[in-house]
């Protein structure tokens, strides 16, 4: 098995199968974040850049600037300080 995964009777169990390939894994998911309290917060931004991705190429900028002042800065309204800094630096270049 690659590292990381586990195998279950041949059944990938990874995080990645469980929770964002399989259709009725990923909405279970999002509901338990969108569910919890705690969770919240990731489970917003998770539909965000979802929406984000398939946004048209001229609302990139705006969109990305209010991802970053919702989620990634400290005081934002949905503010995820779980993230590294590095997750949530600007892209350079």
């Amino acid at each position: 098995a690659p590292p990381g995964h586990t195998q279950d009777g041949g059944q990938d169990t990874s995080f990645r199968w469980q929770c964002l390939d399989q259709p009725i894994g990923k909405l279970l998911f999002r509901r338990f974040l969108e569910g919890a309290p705690e969770f919240a917060a990731a489970g917003a931004l998770w539909s965000e850049i979802e929406a984000f991705e398939q946004c048209e190429e001229v609302e990139r900028e705006a969109t990305a600037n209010r991802l970053r002042s919702r989620f990634f800065t400290p005081g934002g309204s949905e503010h995820c300080g779980f993230l590294s800094a590095s997750a949530t630096a600007p892209p350079t270049g």
